[in-house]
């Protein structure tokens, strides 16, 4: 059994995708499943449909803002891997006490490079009543560039997901001030497909299930060190200390579920994140958006470990 998969962006956040090979998950189902790297995870719908590839693993984002400009969209999530939001703020200097409001008058980066970790830290602003147009925010540089720029000195805080974050907190040229974790659920990255793609292919995709279930489990049963060596090919110029405190870090955040069912309360959360910022507009039903049968079936099923 063979599924094409399109890899969202390579970043360790996404550490138990990149395990679930090296395990050999997918092998044990009897599943090839072939990775490649999207080109554009913007795109990676119009892959979907015309066939370049069956599942892609990203942000439910995608499916929202599908349904959203097509209210008969067939594109659904159904297996959740990323329960939290991954991203960090990380200050120049220490900060024990922060608080959100404490980002208005400060010369701060938000990520650039995609649009789900500022749509739902702005949220998180909103919420506490801070007003977005007083911020000193600068959407414009990578993460690379920010971690230079708060090394530098030029920046007093930045928006990051690892190893942009641990890197300078090892070393004492950054400190965590905000993780975007500690709000709660907020759906960050599921599988998704067609649904005609699912049922066409229902056997692989029990299969995939299956595997990433068992992953998922051996996640939560071994330390960040393990993970990362795991995962450690696939990101060559991390060091491995760095990795294994970044893995070390989300677990304790809780980053990966636990239950491979996509949350209602971490999609609702990440909706509302999305209408706020008017990104989307309208309200679509998580049951348009989710199918939760594959990821029910690989819970209650008795799964040997890996």
């Amino acid at each position: 059994m063979a599924i094409m998969l399109f890899e969202n962006l390579r970043a360790l956040f996404y550490a138990p995708f990149y395990a679930a090979y090296t395990l050999g998950a997918y092998k044990a189902e009897g599943l090839d499943v072939q990775m490649q790297l999207s080109p554009s995870p913007s795109g990676n719908v119009e892959a979907l449909r015309d066939g370049t590839v069956d599942v892609c693993w990203g942000g439910p984002l995608r499916v929202l803002l599908d349904h959203d400009r097509n209210p008969q969209s067939d594109l659904v999530c159904f297996l959740e891997v990323v329960a939290k939001d991954p991203f960090l703020v990380v200050g120049r200097r220490p900060n024990p006490g922060f608080r959100l409001a404490d980002l208005a008058g400060i010369k701060f980066a938000s990520v650039s490079e995609v649009p789900t970790p500022w749509i739902c830290l702005a949220d998180d602003l909103r919420r506490a009543g801070i007003d977005l147009g007083k911020l000193n925010r600068d959407a414009t540089h990578t993460m690379a560039e920010n971690e230079a720029a708060l090394r530098a000195g030029t920046l007093d805080a930045m928006q990051v997901f690892q190893p942009y974050a641990e890197a300078p907190v090892a070393d004492g040229a950054g400190h965590i001030w905000y993780a975007q974790a500690s709000r709660g659920f907020t759906a960050y990255t599921s599988f998704y497909a067609l649904k005609g793609t699912l049922a066409a292919k229902r056997g692989e995709f029990q299969a995939m299930a299956r595997a990433m279930t068992r992953t998922l489990r051996w996640v939560q049963n071994h330390s960040g060190a393990e993970l990362a060596a795991a995962a450690a090919g696939y990101f060559p110029d991390v060091p491995r200390a760095i990795f294994a405190a970044a893995n070390e870090r989300y677990k304790a955040l809780g980053l990966w579920a636990t239950d491979p069912v996509n949350s209602r309360p971490g999609f609702d959360r990440l909706k509302a994140a999305m209408l706020a910022d008017r990104f989307i507009a309208r309200d679509t039903p998580y049951e348009e958006c989710v199918d939760t049968t594959l990821a029910t079936e690989a819970k209650n099923a008795n799964l040997a470990p890996l």
